[in-house]
C-alpha cells in the first residue's frame, strides 16, 4: 500500500517532491511562510496546504483536516534551522525556532506514524540536551527503530555539496540510512557537476529573464560588480581581481573567498543559501556568464525538475529554493523507507 505523507515545515515542497517521486502519496503540507506555500499549492494541487504556525496547530485540528488517514503514514519535518547553522553569526538562545522541533512531539504521540524523516543542519546533534536529542528520547520511549548521521546530498546525485543531519525512523521494521551512490570511490557513480545540471539552460544577462524557461531570471548587479566578474575566471574569486577592485573589508582577510566567486563547470556547486542568486553572498556567480545564478539554475542545482514552478518575487523564490531540501536527496530517503517497508533491510 502507498505510504501517505504529512510534510511539516514543508516550505516550497522539496521534501514532498522527492517523496512523491519515490512513490509516496503527499496528503498535507504545513508551513507559515505564505510565499512558499503559494508555490507548494501550485505544485501539489491534490494535497492540502495548511498555512499555520505549528505551535498553534492542535492535533484535533489536523485530525479534522485529514479525516480518515490512509496508512502507512510518514511524517517529514525540516524545522527552520538557522539557529544551529554554522553560517549564522547572530545566534540567539531565545530564538523561537530553536524549539519548533519540540512541537512535533505532540503529533507523533497522537498519530504514531509508521515512518519519520527529519532533515536539518549539522550542529543540532552537537547540543547535548537540545531539541534533536529530546526528539531521540521520544523515539526511544515510543519504541521506534531509527538511524541518523550527517550526510552530504552530493553523495546521492545532487549537483551540490550540502551537508545535513538526517534521521529516518520506523515503527514497524529495522531501518538504516541509505548508502551513498555517488563519489570518487570504485563502484560509485561520478559526482554530478554544474555543467551536467545547468549547462543546457539559455544564456542570460544580469537582471534579465528568459520566459521560455520558468523562473529563469537573474538579479541585477552594479557596474562595479560587473567589472569584478569580468576579472573572475571560471571557479575563481576575489583573489583574482586587481588591487583597485578589492573591497576594503577583504584587504586584510584571507577567509570567506567564496563571496563573489564563480562556480566551476566540472565540479558540484557549493551549498546554496537563501541568497543563492546574489554574487556577494557566496560562490553563486555563473561559471562563465557575467551574472549571478538564475532562480531556475539554483533550483536545478537543488535537483528540482524543470516543470516545478516557483511563485513569488525573485527574492522570495530564491529564498524558497535556498531553504528547500534537495528533491533527489529526499527521493533517496523515501526509497530507503520503502525498502524498509518491504522488509529488505536487516538492520
Amino acid at each position: 500500500m502507498q505510504t501517505s505523507v504529512i510534510d511539516f515545515f514543508c516550505g516550497c515542497g522539496g521534501t514532498s517532491a522527492g517523496l512523491a517521486k519515490a512513490g509516496m502519496n503527499v496528503l498535507v503540507g504545513i508551513d507559515y511562510d505564505e510565499s512558499a506555500l503559494k508555490t507548494y499549492k501550485h505544485n501539489f494541487p491534490e494535497a492540502k496546504a495548511l498555512s499555520t504556525d505549528i505551535s498553534k496547530l492542535t492535533c484535533r485540528q489536523l485530525e479534522k483536516e485529514l479525516g480518515e488517514v490512509p496508512r502507512p503514514l510518514l511524517f517529514a519535518a525540516c524545522a527552520p534551522c538557522q539557529p544551529f547553522s554554522t553560517q549564522n553569526r547572530h545566534k540567539d538562545s531565545a530564538d523561537t525556532r530553536v524549539v519548533l522541533l519540540d512541537e512535533l512531539h505532540r503529533f507523533v504521540r497522537k498519530f504514531r506514524p509508521e515512518y519519520l524523516v527529519l532533515e536539518n543542519v549539522p550542529g543540532m546533534q552537537k547540543v547535548q540536551h537540545g531539541p534533536f536529542f529530546r526528539f531521540i528520547d521520544l523515539l526511544k520511549k515510543l519504541r521506534y527503530n531509527f538511524d541518523y548521521d550527517v550526510l552530504d546530498a552530493v553523495d546521492y546525485g545532487v549537483p551540490q555539496s550540502r551537508r545535513r543531519l538526517v534521521l529516518i525512523a520506523s515503527k514497524v521494521s529495522p531501518i538504516s540510512l541509505p548508502q551513498k551512490t555517488h563519489g570518487d570511490e570504485d563502484g560509485l557513480i561520478d559526482y554530478m557537476t554544474v555543467k551536467q545540471a545547468i549547462g543546457h539552460l539559455p544564456a542570460l544577462e544580469a537582471g534579465s529573464c528568459d520566459a521560455s524557461v520558468a523562473n529563469h531570471q537573474t538579479a541585477r548587479i552594479s557596474d562595479i560588480n560587473l567589472l569584478r566578474l569580468k576579472h573572475t575566471p571560471e571557479g575563481g574569486d576575489r583573489r583574482d581581481w586587481p588591487d583597485e577592485l578589492i573591497l576594503n573589508c577583504h584587504k586584510k582577510k584571507t577567509g570567506y573567498t567564496d563571496t563573489y566567486g564563480r562556480l566551476s563547470w566540472s565540479e558540484p556547486a557549493k551549498t546554496l543559501t537563501t541568497k543563492c542568486i546574489s554574487i556577494s553572498n557566496g560562490r553563486f556567480a555563473h561559471p562563465e556568464q557575467d551574472r549571478g545564478l538564475s532562480v531556475r539554475e539554483a533550483a536545478t542545482l537543488q535537483s528540482f525538475p524543470q516543470d516545478f514552478e516557483f511563485i513569488g518575487t525573485i527574492s522570495q523564490t530564491a529564498r524558497q529554493v535556498g531553504n528547500a531540501v534537495p528533491v533527489r536527496f529526499a527521493e533517496c530517503l523515501g526509497k530507503q523507507i520503502i525498502t524498509a517497508k518491504d522488509g529488505q533491510i536487516d538492520g
